[in-house]
């Protein structure tokens, strides 16, 4: 019998043993990885030494099938030029018959280099999620993960091999349509959610068939369009680019991302497409990517609309030149990069480099070793739209939803609610829940109608108004049966297909006809309750002043009708937070919380930086988002680090003092109060999600060190200054305590980047 004195003096042993078997495991994983790195290097240089220029200018090559994300390209007889070697990838094929029929094509080539199917699979695939804005609006990565997982999944069991996400462009415009696709307008929170989509995309291991290629885009700061207008160009220095935008980028590469795209707008007065600093010296030189690069969809091609290049050869040559491996839907490469290097103006070793890179990928997918591996239709009909991926999507879109305003507690509803006057047009639209971007099988979707028509309460259900003219239908019926009800639902907004890539617009306000609707039902003194569906920060000032409580549930995807009435119920206390600032008035776009410090600030009374006719204040600021219980924060203490990396800890209680069990986003914001450079009055800098049943406390705690307390200078070095620095603990960008901090050390250069 071995006794508890025994076990004492044992566990040193026990320890030391662990150790040294847990050294062992990890050494023998690093070597087996490095073993299957040398067989892949030497497979790989072997098939290169026996390809001809075409075949590896063919690897460079990505044609469009079926629909097209652009203008319509001339691709010529594609299916020939497949069977004899010359494509690398297509865009736009799905399922795994389909699939299968171009990689038959692909094998009857002479060296039999498998395709690369790709597809912009940005927000679930069969099973639609949340527009990614509102995924965000979550703040909470396990589900984001678990978004990105499902949609991975779904894909690989159609047959496809790429997808053309995350966009992790930092949007401060929301004129601009696609701050749908973002993380909203915060680089530090954009940074975690590139992560997180990432890791959900690949997973651990590419080889696994339920895992996909990710591609981070749009690289570089295609999200500050000049005026918000789609495909303009971008006026930003180094360190603006570096500071507000670069982060979530490199977080993407540092998460382990496949390829990189290119942007379509300029940098530095250079086509993203064709920018050496860009792409060669910065993503790969400079942060070790040794993925590949694909251009926007015909942007090599477009480097002539720029003026930079006089015509196809000169922007297959800029193309090459700057580090761009695959060209998306041109023939700058396929017309023009053989006779180039055959000439001697592009050198060999860059068309090989960019081949190499491909050719990688391709075999961390197991496509050599069998080419057909992801074209299962076994797989696909078991694994597609699955009871599974279902339960994920709600999942994820209940968390998605934000509670704007609760005025008199009017949400959750009571079981008191025997009838809901159901008004406006986009609650029974299956198609505008699947909203923009969308690869989900609208057949499947559940409409808030749908879901309503479950629930144990009579449904009285107007449209409201016409869904493609706003213009108010039948409002003496509509009023009529808001008398009648209890409550009265109003779903406005802008439609699905609203915001998203082309979807720039100059006003953003939802339609006047829809929020009069929303004023005259709320005069009828019934308790009215709005749903803003929408893919972008909106400006609905009357109808949120009408209606007692306001939720933000933007475009959820196959289960949006489930997810939105387990919240207006109660089955799921809304916890998600704005990713991005709610303007007042379009006079204030853009608009954002992380504005620099002035030389004339607001408390500098009238002769300060502000509007003479309309507020500085948002409507809703970036992080903003109430719940069905009520949080207080207190005792929140600076505390000393651990002398080495972490120069404090930040403490904060929080504290679940109504009725319901609920989460809470805890945000941490630090203002550095003396720099070399302008800085923001505030940057987040820590968040943690937690849950609190009734009357419980917690404290959450956050680590300080120099990723906290540090800037980008214009030469890209990361400078973390001595001096006074101001945290800010609370539920929001505008509302929490705060501390102060003194770092003593010297001024120190860390993680210098070129």
């Amino acid at each position: 019998m071995v006794t508890r004195y025994a076990l004492t003096l044992l566990r040193p042993l026990l320890m030391a043993a662990s150790a040294v078997f847990f050294m062992t495991v990890f050494q023998s994983c690093a070597s087996s990885q490095d073993d299957e790195e040398r067989r892949m290097d030497r497979f790989v240089s072997s098939l290169m030494k026996k390809m001809t220029i075409e075949e590896k200018v063919g690897q460079l090559v990505q044609i469009p099938a079926n629909f097209t994300t652009g203008p319509e390209v001339e691709t010529g007889d594609y299916k020939k030029a497949i069977a004899e070697g010359y494509v690398g990838s297509m865009l736009n094929v799905e399922g795994a018959a389909e699939t299968r029929k171009y990689q038959e094509l692909a094998m009857q080539s002479r060296l039999k280099i498998p395709l690369l199917f790709g597809k912009d699979v940005i927000h679930g695939y069969r099973t639609g999620f949340p527009v990614p804005i509102g995924e965000a609006a979550s703040f909470d990565l396990e589900a984001i993960e678990r978004s990105a997982r499902c949609a991975a999944r779904e894909a690989a069991a159609s047959g496809i091999h790429w997808t053309f996400a995350p966009m992790v462009d930092v949007g401060w415009d929301s004129r601009w349509g696609r701050v749908m696709e973002g993380a909203g307008e915060d680089p530090y929170y954009g940074a975690a959610v590139a992560r997180a989509r990432v890791r959900g995309f690949q997973g651990d291991d590419l080889s696994d068939t339920l895992t996909i290629l990710s591609c981070v885009k749009h690289f570089a700061a295609y999200g500050a369009p000049i005026a918000g207008k789609e495909y303009n160009s971008v006026d930003m220095s180094m360190g603006q680019f570096a500071n507000f935008y670069m982060l979530p980028y490199k977080a993407g590469i540092e998460a382990g991302a496949a390829t990189v795209m290119s942007a379509f707008n300029d940098f530095c007065s250079v086509p993203c497409t064709v920018n050496r600093q860009l792409l060669r010296d910065i993503l790969k030189d400079d942060w070790g990517f040794d993925g590949f690069v694909v251009s926007d969809y015909n942007s090599l091609g477009e480097v002539i609309n720029h003026r930079c290049a006089a015509d196809g050869r000169e922007a297959a040559r800029k193309g090459i030149e700057a580090g761009l491996d695959m060209e998306m839907s041109t023939d700058c490469y396929s017309s023009h990069l053989a006779g180039l290097v055959r000439e001697k103006e592009v050198p060999m070793k860059l068309l090989d480099d960019a081949v190499r890179r491909i050719l990688e990928q391709k075999y961390r997918l197991g496509l050599f070793e069998d080419p057909f591996r992801y074209s299962s239709e076994a797989r696909e009909k078991s694994i597609v739209s699955s009871a599974e991926s279902h339960a994920d999507a709600l999942y994820v879109s209940e968390r998605s939803v934000v509670l704007l305003k609760n005025e008199g507690n009017i949400l959750p509803l009571s079981p008191d609610v025997k009838t809901v006057a159901l008004v406006g047009g986009l609650s029974k639209s299956a198609h505008d829940m699947c909203a923009k971007w969308s690869c989900a099988d609208e057949r499947l979707a559940v409409t808030l109608y749908d879901a309503m028509m479950r629930r144990d309460v009579e449904v009285l259900y107007n449209e409201g108004y016409n869904l493609d003219t706003d213009e108010i239908l039948d409002m003496e019926k509509t009023l009529a049966d808001v008398r009648k009800a209890d409550v009265a639902v109003v779903a406005i907004g802008e439609r699905g297909e609203y915001s998203g890539e082309m979807r720039s617009r100059g006003d953003i306000e939802i339609a006047r006809e829809q929020q009069e609707l929303v004023q005259a039902i709320a005069a009828t003194g019934t308790p009215t309750v709005v749903l803003l569906m929408c893919g972008r920060p909106v400006i609905f000032n009357e109808a949120r002043q009408a209606a007692g409580s306001v939720l933000c549930t933007w475009w959820l995807g196959s289960e949006a009708g489930n997810a939105i009435c387990n919240v207006l119920w109660g089955d799921y206390n809304p916890s998600g937070k704005l990713p991005a600032t709610f303007p007042l008035h379009h006079g204030q776009i853009p608009i954002y919380y992380q504005y620099k410090s002035t030389g004339r600030p607001a408390s500098n009374g009238w002769w300060h930086s502000r509007y003479m006719d309309i507020p500085n204040e948002p409507a809703y600021p970036f992080g903003y988002g109430l719940s069905y219980t009520e949080f207080s924060y207190s005792d929140l203490q600076v505390l000393p680090g651990d002398g080495k990396d972490v120069h404090a800890r930040v403490s904060v209680k929080v504290a679940n003092t109504g009725s319901r069990s609920g989460e809470e986003v805890v945000q941490l914001y630090v203002r550095d109060e003396v720099a070399a450079i302008t800085r923001p009055v505030k940057e987040l800098k820590g968040f943690r999600k937690i849950a609190l049943d009734p009357g419980e406390t917690a404290e959450v705690v956050f680590d300080i060190t120099d990723a906290q307390l540090g800037f980008w200078t214009e030469s890209l070095e990361y400078v973390v200054e001595p001096g006074d620095f101001t945290f800010m603990a609370g539920t929001d960008s505008e509302h929490f305590l705060s501390g102060g901090f003194t770092l003593e050390e010297s001024l120190h250069l860390k993680m210098k980047e070129r």
